[in-house]
């Protein structure tokens, strides 16, 4: 519903902030005095993930996940405009705009910012496309720029946990560079799609600190070494000089003013701020009043990642890095992560959900997720006699392997559709439990976890995490997260607050401990995540690698 025409007083200023997530980009306008959010629109991909063929129908290997870049412009063109008549504001009364980018998701570019993907001769060539977060295929990439760098002591590989991922800059350019180097040689820039499309609507290329620390290695002033990267590859030597280094911006500060082909496109005003990029979990702490040491937030959709800032350094294991402002100024900023959780739950309901669960749900007014929650949430802790591995989508932390997959132990001929739905959404707790347990132990106190996100509206799943984990879980106050974290940071950079704490104070929204755990169905838990554990070892720490076996089988047989 549309609000009546405000003045453009100070408290009648707004921003607006886009969430470019995995399927699909949002927009909402936020009030900058308050962080009211008058309105939100939503723009599905056209091409959403292209995991087994390109558009022109050439057909892709497994572990690969490209996207088509100008899917994230029409956002710009649809999303934007919608979310502003909604809003029932003038354009004149926005002062700036800030985006948010999935993370780590890579695009090659010319020196102008053209993506090779748009150039005629090259739409059927898949490394000319944009390699999605989830695009894994550069596992043996990465696991030679790990043990490289373990074999030589370098310095910087303390601060991801002792292992670099695939899902990251320097594998994928790895991956480019050795399956189709003539397109490497082509690549001016190898970006990260944060910066390009900040670079698309304000017309400069600034490098964000955020994905330059977690997902670029940039640590204490620099990249690794060239020595280091010729002997990865000789051909990979300059690849730090060449084609990714470039000036950093840091969170919140002014990237740019909207040009006047981007304004055409939103309906802004030409000239108004435009922020520099940034991730949409790291985005999201601010808008979830994270600002202070020990205090999780787990952005839970599709995937899950997990941010924290601190007032101590610690090697934590298998963390997706910590970097120094990498989420607020003057505190470490730790990343962690699960690749996959509500893509494991769509999957489940995609090949899993008869025809008979279909009508029943159909007759109660639910969907499918909704009905398996509610025949789950009937059942006691352990009732199902299952437990499960969530992997389907590799480990991105502790392990750091994302040629793991998916196990349930314990199916019988008696197993139903909610009881192995329920044992997924335990196991993806143990997964956070997991990564909790090794802040903890490397000296990096939690002391409560935040959830924002499309899952937190799944009380069950909540309950879950709260028991499982032991500790208080709050939630955000926002349906769109992320997007309010962006907007905050473009009210900074458009000078409404002179730092994203003060924006936070006045901007951000969270309740806290909306769940509790509950001591019995919490011990009962610690019984069933002793088997998690047994499991996630056995499997994920070399015991059996029947899981690395399985995948290259699967590999020769699709060649």
């Amino acid at each position: 519903m549309n609000v009546e025409l405000e003045e453009a007083t100070p408290s009648h200023t707004y921003v607006i902030g886009v969430d470019f997530g995995t399927l699909s980009g949002r927009a909402v306008v936020v009030r900058v005095a308050d962080g009211t959010e008058l309105a939100a629109a939503e723009h599905p991909y056209r091409y959403a993930v292209l995991d087994r063929a390109l558009p022109d129908g050439t057909p892709l290997p497994p572990d690969w996940a490209l996207q088509v870049p100008a899917d994230y412009i029409e956002v710009l063109r649809s999303a934007v405009p919608e979310a502003l008549a909604r809003a029932g504001i003038r354009p004149d009364q926005v002062v700036g705009i800030g985006t948010d980018f999935t993370a780590c998701t890579m695009l090659p570019v010319l020196a102008d910012g053209t993506p090779l993907c748009e150039l005629p001769e090259y739409v059927s060539r898949p490394h000319a496309y944009v390699k999605l977060w989830r695009h894994h295929s550069a596992q043996a990439q990465a696991d030679r720029i790990t043990d490289l760098a373990g074999a030589r002591k370098e310095p910087w590989l303390a601060r991801y946990g002792g292992k670099i991922s695939s899902e990251w800059e320097f594998a994928k350019a790895l991956q480019l560079l050795e399956e189709d180097p003539e397109l490497y040689e082509l690549t001016d820039r190898w970006i990260e799609a944060a910066d390009w499309i900040v670079w698309r609507l304000g017309g400069a290329y600034v490098r964000n600190a955020c994905t330059a620390g977690y997902k670029g290695q940039y640590q204490d002033g620099g990249y690794p070494s060239r020595d280091y990267l010729a002997a990865l590859n000789p051909g990979f030597a300059d690849f730090v000089a060449d084609k990714l280094d470039h000036p950093i911006g840091q969170l919140g500060e002014l990237a740019g003013r909207l040009t006047a082909e981007a304004a055409a496109w939103t309906g802004l005003p030409e000239g108004i701020a435009v922020c520099v990029g940034n991730v949409d979990a790291h985005v999201t702490a601010p808008a979830a009043t994270a600002v202070e040491p020990g205090r999780m937030v787990a952005i839970m959709g599709t995937s899950t990642c997990h941010v924290m800032s601190s007032d101590r350094w610690a090697e934590v294991p298998g963390m997706c890095g910590v970097v120094d402002g990498g989420i607020l100024p003057g505190l470490w900023g730790y990343e962690a992560g699960q690749s996959g959780v509500g893509d494991i739950f769509g999957w489940f309901v995609r090949n899993g959900f008869p025809a008979s669960y279909a009508a029943d749900a159909a007759a109660l007014g639910r969907d499918a997720h909704e009905h398996l929650t509610a025949l789950a949430a009937e059942q006691r802790v352990g009732e199902h006699g299952l437990i499960a591995l969530d992997w389907q989508s590799g480990n991105r932390s502790v392990l750091v392997d994302h040629d793991l997959s998916g196990v349930v132990v314990g199916l019988t001929l008696s197993s139903r559709p909610e009881d192995v739905y329920r044992a997924l959404l335990e196991a993806t707790a143990f997964g956070t439990r997991t990564i909790i347990e090794a802040f903890e132990a490397s000296g990096v106190p939690v002391r409560e976890l935040i959830v924002a996100g499309g899952l937190m509206k799944n009380a069950l799943l909540m309950q879950i995490y709260a028991d499982v984990t032991r500790l208080p879980l709050g939630v955000i106050e926002s349906a769109q997260g992320p997007a309010l974290g962006a907007a905050m940071h473009a009210a900074v950079a458009a000078g409404a607050y002179p730092d994203i704490r003060a924006a936070a104070q006045a901007m951000g929204k969270a309740s806290p401990a909306v769940y509790r755990p509950d001591p019995e169905r919490a011990a009962a838990y610690d019984r069933l995540y002793a088997e998690y554990r047994l499991l996630h070892d056995y499997f994920g720490r070399g015991t059996n690698e029947v899981m690395h076996r399985l995948r290259r089988l699967r590999a020769q047989a699709s060649v």
